[in-house]
């Protein structure tokens, strides 16, 4: 199996032990993202609707340093701290992904790093 892990300056960098995404034949595996702004690494400021644009603007940004964008991922899994917010995350995703959408599942979670708000991860499949 070859991979290749996928890196970009216009993303936030790992704060761990891992890689922003990794690439497996056509599969790129894209790891959770929260709304830290890349070239300061903190936590985006306003709403939860500003916090899920942050978030697609780096999974967009990993995308295209994958050679794709987001219109070539299909699972998304979104964790959210409130599942009252999934109405915001809804509206939010439609300024971002035209139909047909991705997969997607939701998950509340009690907290996430740097105290966000919001976190998402993806699969996107290259193969045209």
């Amino acid at each position: 199996m070859s991979k290749e892990i996928i890196s970009t300056n216009l993303a936030p960098q790992a704060i761990g032990t891992y890689s922003q995404a990794v690439k497996v034949g056509d599969t790129v595996y894209v790891s959770g993202q929260i709304p830290l702004i890349a070239e300061t690494m903190e936590l985006i400021e306003g709403d939860i609707a500003e916090q899920v644009r942050q978030i697609f603007r780096n999974l967009s940004a990993i995308a295209e340093a994958a050679g794709g964008s987001l219109e070539d991922f299909a699972k998304l899994n979104v964790f959210l701290t409130d599942l009252g917010n999934f109405a915001t995350v809804n509206e939010v995703m439609a300024e971002f992904f035209q139909q047909p959408y991705p997969a997607r599942a939701a998950v509340g979670i009690a907290a996430l790093p740097r105290g966000a708000e919001v976190e998402v991860d993806g699969i996107m499949c290259l193969e045209k």
